[in-house]
């Protein structure tokens, strides 16, 4: 019989093993030199080997010249030929294949046959021997091959590398792990004697399994995977081995990510094929045994634990459900990827593992119970502290959504949840809610539409029929119309009841629509479910209702994905028909500006989406209702979309015939304002194709300027809007056939009475500028225009009309009609100024461009002649070209100074006007008798200003009086526009005024603080004013009372950011600076500078403010500001470096850590520090706290002691002037004093009762003392000498009964302390202004109390 083999630690040990032997074991005892072998010795070994092998039993390996040469073969298996390869793998797995059949042959044979037990051993020693082999071989080729890629800068070519593995090891190693794997599923236990194989036959088995695993690129092979997942699971479960490889395989999933499914599909088979799942639960148990904290440390073991659960979830749910209590309490630990895992463990759990609840009635009652506590948990944990761990859940009802596995019991429930959300601070938050509200919309069990209207009809009606069916409804428990916890109560009892309920409410509301009357739904029951259906219908459609707000906060939003998913929403939203969801569309129209493509992109698309059909009657009727429905701000954003899509073809020429047909009323039922509305399309249509408007230019004219244009007085404003955009061709043919006509028309409109002032100064400003654009000669034109409206004004054209009339602030002449023309004349005269100015510049440009042109010509022909180029040579040496460019400069200049201020002697028709307007605005008592004409003064003023720079700086000072004085806000808003105008033209002007500019942003009125907003954005962002120090007035408006100013400067500051390498950086600490010393509120100031300090990301320039923040500390002794300063400390976000800066300044805040406000933001760094620090740098941070602590007590007991002297020097110091006051008032009154003592001892001798007693001079001394030598003893009592001083006794003893009880306590030093007693009763009880009865009664008091001393 031969040696029994053991597996040993490595291959090589069976070597080493033999000196150490005793001959009981199998081990290598002559190996053979294979290195040393010529190649024919070699090729011989090999086929003698695989000679003996199969020709001789299976069992012939055992033998020991056999096992030796094929351990010789087998350690040297690398350096072998593939050929070798081939053929020692080949007869190893062929034998083992032909041993495993002899196996089963055992449980036929008896018992009592003698050899039985010589061939067990055998079959036991050859199928370990194989066994070992065959897996030695693997592991050692898989080394071989690792080996040469990691050894190998650059792939072997050529033949080396084909004659190196020119055979195919993949399937070969797929064979035999997968021969092993069969192994392991045979009757082994008649080969061990046992239920299980020795320890140590499953040790090798699992142990090399384990260390396949590791290798990723094993794992990618299906056919080496599967084996290794059987072969492991095999062990576990089947044979007993769960214990060991579990922990083997945790920590296996610990280390390496791209194992974890491989696990999973592992636990899962053994499941499947033994019906047992010792091994999930073995690795579950493991996981919830697991310390949560230590998750906290690897958080990559975390993932992948949390995948692992997640895979094992998928692929056994009911298992999982059974056991997912193990894992629960990890809910409670710090890492929030094990908490992901969980939520995506229970959404699993939900969705597969309670789909079938067929069973009994108590088995499928405990499945319903334990769902529902599943989705309660979900529920909860969208409010965990982590935002991965909220969006996650979030994610998962979305699933759970899509997958119909919510009921309605708990729809409500999670729509409230998914709209609070839309709120969170963290944008992951806020996308997987979007996210979760469209499923919930698109998979609502109510039906197509939502319209709460609807459904509170509906739910009225079938209330009525209930408490018809159900007479006793006060006892019933029907819920009213706010309570809906009957319609959940009801609901979840009926989970199965879902699509019913659907299909209930879908045709409750189809009858309701088409019919009043109440159809009968069936039953009682039925119609109390119908009506809890309802009614969650009714809470769901005003929930999402209720997010409107909310959605428009978020389309404002600096996040790009809050913008797409708000928008996919609103488009959700309206197709259900929630309400408001259409408003709020329209809101996303001024999107199209962003400059974030992707923005734009999604409100294009849900343009065409919403607006845009295939009809082009309902595609025309969205775009005029949108264009007479949209303010001037949506106008803007309209015009840009529609000019695009034109231009992309998606709206077609059949849309814009439609349009037309609107516009000429060729459309029954068509209104004066749809009119308008299709020509206001028409005209943002002409943006990109000019030829649009040319077709129907005489319909315009009659239409724009005939009847319809007094029914709606804006049709005559869209028709200049017309003309204004019409092509140069078109203009030329309008000119020609109806240019008269036209003028007149413009004319009419301009001087005309019958339009109300909030259309006239509309309608003339576009007429005006139809003139400048069309007209061949348009000053002259404009001319004739001022001269009308200011002859209708004073019946003349001179001068000294305009000054007589406002000389000395003389206002008799001004009617209500007049001030009202007034008005109107100096809208146009300025309006004519500022489009004056326009035309010079576009003439100006006209000039250049010519120029231009004329420049590009010659040089085209400059190679002709050689003398032109003699010629061009010798003017571009004098400078004949710049002398040009200076001519047409100095006189576009003179062209603009003749506008306002005229020539050196002239004035001219505006220049006349000028003088007029600057003294009707300096007359404050007119304008404030007159608040409209104000209003058009201030805004004439203003754009003479911007035209003319003398007349602004003449007039400059009083503009900012008016800004700040007038009590009109919308003078004030138009002053704080015009400024920003005036900046920009003008900023060496405006310069020196930056200061009053900021303080619009404190006006009371919300309207100029928004203009304010927007005006210094638009200044500072676009470079034309620098960011002074003032900017702290902009960062108080994030906090502004009004939601549209808070926003405005939060965008400022949102864009600012973006702006070189971010302004805000170095603007913080002055900021910072003078935040504090404003009266702000703490939360204000908080919400400010976590705004400002948040849009700082780069970890350079937070380090650098943690080391500026840290100086400013010793500046600084106020504690609110110490406070103010830790906090933002506190805001920023810290790295190693800045963590070590904050360390090493120490010594600029150790004097602020006394204060308990200010340690609590310290710990707060050192909390969101030591969450992302290494080890290395958390042993510091950890000492870093130990030293704050230490710094913060000592500093509180030193503050403390400091504070406690003080107080004691300050009653020293109190009581010291006491005794001096005293002594003073002592001195003053010792003449009084005196003759209060005769009196005093009269008095007692008189009632004295014996002749002894007054004889006593003791007690003569008594009442002596009780008068003044009382007084004067209790002083010097009283009173520290130079040696008392610093006795500690005495100065204990005045701070501890204060001065009255120190005075009372004191005794003197005395031979008599009786006398001394009185002494200090007298004392006490003398008054101060010496009345006699007091002072006798004291004397009686005095004089009973010596004589029962004396008696004593």
């Amino acid at each position: 019989m031969a040696p029994r083999f053991l597996f040993p630690q490595t291959l090589r040990s069976l070597e080493d093993e033999n000196a150490d032997d005793d001959g009981d074991r199998l081990c290598a005892r002559n190996p053979i030199d294979v290195a040393s072998l010529s190649r024919s010795q070699l090729e011989e070994l090999v086929k003698g080997v695989a000679f003996d092998l199969s020709d001789k039993e299976v069992f012939c390996i055992e033998e020991q010249d056999v096992f030796d040469r094929l351990y010789s073969l087998v350690i040297n298996f690398s350096s072998l030929a593939p050929s070798y390869k081939l053929n020692m793998v080949e007869t190893l797995r062929s034998n083992l294949t032909v041993l495993l059949p002899s196996v089963d042959l055992l449980s036929r044979a008896g018992d009592d046959e003698p050899t039985v037990f010589d061939r067990i051993a055998s079959l036991r020693n050859a199928f370990k021997i194989y066994t070992f082999f065959l897996v030695s071989i693997v592991l050692l080729e898989e080394a071989s091959i690792s080996s040469s890629n990691n050894n190998s800068k650059a792939p072997e070519t050529g033949r080396k590398r084909q004659a190196l593995y020119s055979w195919n090891w993949d399937p070969q190693r797929g064979r035999i792990l997968n021969l092993i794997a069969n192994s392991l599923e045979i009757n082994l236990s008649l080969l061990f004697g046992s239920t299980d194989p020795d320890e140590n036959y499953l040790a090798f088995i699992v142990k090399n399994a384990l260390s396949m695993f590791e290798n990723s690129a094993l794992l990618k092979d299906s056919e080496t995977r599967d084996p290794l997942c059987r072969m492991l699971g095999a062990c576990a479960t089947k044979y007993h081995y769960t214990v060991q490889a579990s922990a083997s395989i945790m920590h296996l999933i610990h280390k390496h990510d791209f194992v974890v499914t491989s696990m999973a599909d592992t636990a899962a088979w053994a499941e499947k094929k033994y019906a047992d799942g010792t091994l999930a639960y073995s690795l579950i148990r493991e996981i919830g045994r697991t310390n949560p904290k230590s998750y906290v440390k690897d958080t990559a073991g975390a993932e992948n634990v949390g995948r692992f659960l997640v895979e094992l979830a998928e692929r056994l749910p009911n298992l999982m459900s059974t056991n997912v209590g193990l894992v629960v309490p990890h809910f409670g630990g710090e890492s929030y990827k094990i908490r992901n895992a969980l939520v995506s463990v229970l959404g699993k759990l939900v969705l597969k593992a309670f789909k079938d609840l067929e069973g009994e009635v108590s088995s499928k009652s405990l499945r319903l119970r334990t769902k529902q506590a599943m989705l309660e948990i979900l529920l909860e944990r969208c409010r965990d502290v982590s935002a991965y761990t909220r969006g996650r859940t979030l994610h998962v009802w979305g699933e759970l959504c899509e997958e119909h596995a919510i009921s309605i019991g708990f729809w409500n429930e999670v729509a409230t949840v998914a709209a609070g959300r839309l709120e969170d601070k963290s944008s992951i938050v806020r996308k997987a809610a979007l996210s979760l509200l469209i499923m919930l919309l698109q998979h609502n069990p109510f039906g197509p539409q939502l319209q709460v209207g609807l459904f509170k009809a509906t739910l009225e009606q079938y209330k009525k029929k209930l408490n018809e069916l159900e007479p006793d409804s006060g006892s019933s428990g029907i819920p009213a119309e706010g309570d809906h916890g009957g319609a959940e109560g009801v609901s979840r009892d009926q989970q199965e009841s879902l699509s019913d309920s659907q299909l209930q409410v879908e045709e409750a509301e189809r009858i309701a629509q088409k019919d009043s009357r109440v159809p009968d739904m069936g039953n009682l029951e039925q119609t109390r479910a119908l009506v809890a259906s309802l009614e969650a219908a009714l809470t769901f459609s005003k929930s999402v209702a209720a997010t409107m707000p909310t959605l428009v906060q978020l389309m404002a939003s600096s996040s790009v994905t809050d913008v797409e998913n708000t928008i996919l929403l609103l488009m959700r939203c309206k197709q259900f028909q929630i309400e408001g969801a259409e408003a709020c569309l329209r809101k996303m129209l001024p999107l199209v500006f962003s400059q974030d493509k992707s923005i734009y992109d999604a409100v294009e698309n849900a343009f065409i989406t919403i607006y845009i059909k295939a009809n082009p009657v309902e595609t025309a009727k969205n775009l005029l209702n949108l264009a007479i429905d949209s303010n001037i701000g949506d106008l803007a954003a309209l015009e840009l979309i529609v000019s695009a899509l034109v231009s992309k073809g998606e709206i077609s020429n059949s849309t814009i015939s439609v349009l037309w047909d609107f516009f000429c009323f060729n459309i029954s039922g068509t209104t004066a304002e749809q009119s308008r509305g299709a020509l206001s399309v028409l005209c943002m249509a002409a943006i990109s194709c000019n030829g649009i408007l040319g077709s129907n230019l005489q319909d315009i004219i009659d239409i724009g300027f005939g009847r319809w244009a007094k029914i709606d007085p804006l049709l005559a404003r869209t028709a200049c809007i017309a003309i204004h955009r019409l092509s140069e061709e078109d203009r030329k043919k309008m000119l020609a056939n109806s240019g008269n006509r036209v003028f007149g028309f413009l004319r009419s409109l301009v001087a005309c009475s019958w339009l109300p002032d909030s259309t006239w100064y509309a309608a003339a400003d576009k007429a005006i500028s139809a003139v400048y654009t069309i007209h061949p000669a348009p000053e002259a034109f404009a001319a004739d225009l001022v001269k009308k409206s200011l002859i209708t004004i004073f019946h003349a054209s001179g001068e000294d009309d305009l000054q007589n009339d406002t000389k000395d602030g003389a206002n008799t002449a001004l009617t209500e009609v007049q001030v009202a023309k007034l008005s109107r004349f100096l809208f146009i005269a300025s309006h004519v100024a500022m489009n004056q100015l326009l035309y010079i510049e576009s003439c100006i440009r006209k000039v250049q461009k010519q120029k231009t042109s004329k420049e590009t010509a010659l040089e085209s022909q400059k190679d002709d002649t050689n003398g032109a180029n003699k010629d061009d040579d010798i003017n571009a040496e004098l400078g004949v070209s710049a002398s040009e460019d200076a001519i047409i400069d100095s006189l576009s200049d003179r062209a603009e100074k003749e506008i306002v201020s005229g020539g050196s002697s002239d004035k001219y028709l505006i220049g006349i006007c000028a003088p007029f307007l600057s003294k009707l605005c300096r007359n404050f008592n007119l304008t404030q008798k007159y608040p409209e004409l104000q209003a058009s003064g201030l805004l004439a003023l203003s754009r003479f200003m911007i035209i003319d720079a003398g007349f602004c700086e003449a007039n400059l000072q009083l503009l900012f009086t008016v800004v700040e004085n007038a009590p009109s806000e919308t003078v004030r808003s138009n002053c704080t526009i015009c400024l920003g105008d005036l900046a920009v033209r003008f900023p060496n002007l405006l310069e020196p005024w930056t200061e009053n500019m900021y303080f619009r942003l404190r006006d009371p009125s919300v309207s100029v603080r928004k203009n304010a907003v927007l005006v210094l954005s638009h200044l500072i962002l676009n470079d034309m004013m620098k960011v002074k120090g003032y900017i702290n007035e902009m960062a108080i408006c994030l906090e502004d009372e009004e939601e549209r100013i808070s926003s405005l400067a939060k965008l400022f500051f949102h864009e600012l950011s973006k702006k070189g390498a971010n302004p805000i950086y170095n603007l913080l600490p002055d900021i910072l600076g003078k935040l504090c010393n404003q009266n702000l509120k703490k939360e204000s100031f908080c919400n400010i500078m976590q705004f400002l300090i948040g849009s700082i990301k780069k970890d350079k320039q937070m380090e650098a403010l943690v080391e500026k923040l840290c100086n400013r500390f010793c500046g600084v002794t106020d504690v609110k500001q110490w406070e103010h300063i830790a906090y933002c400390l506190a805001q920023l976000t810290f790295t190693e470096k800045g963590m070590k800066k904050l360390i090493e300044s120490f010594k600029t805040y150790e004097h602020v850590l006394s204060e308990d406000s200010v340690i609590e933001h310290f710990k707060t760094i050192i909390t969101k520090a030591k969450k992302f620090a290494k080890p290395e740098i958390k042993a510091c941070i950890e000492e870093f706290e130990e030293k704050l602590n230490k710094f913060h007590i000592e500093k509180k007991e030193q503050d403390a002691t400091a504070r406690n002297a003080q107080v004691h020097q300050e009653k020293v110091v109190e009581r010291a002037g006491l005794v001096a006051a005293i002594n003073k008032n002592d001195e003053s009154e010792e003449s009084d004093i005196s003759e209060e003592e005769e009196t005093t001892e009269q008095f007692v001798r008189a009632t004295s009762p014996s002749e002894d007693n007054s004889a006593d001079p003791k007690s003569n001394g008594t009442f002596e003392d009780s008068s003044s030598s009382s007084e004067h003893s209790r002083v010097e009592a009283t009173s520290p000498s130079k040696d008392d001083s610093a006795d500690p006794k005495y100065n204990e003893a005045f701070d501890d009964s204060g001065p009255s009880s120190e005075l009372s306590q004191v005794e003197p030093v005395s031979d008599d302390g009786e006398v001394q007693s009185i002494k200090k009763l007298t004392k006490s009880s003398r008054p101060k202004n010496g009345n006699m009865k007091d002072q006798a009664s004291n004397a009686n008091t005095s004089r009973r109390i010596s004589n029962r001393s004396r008696q004593r």
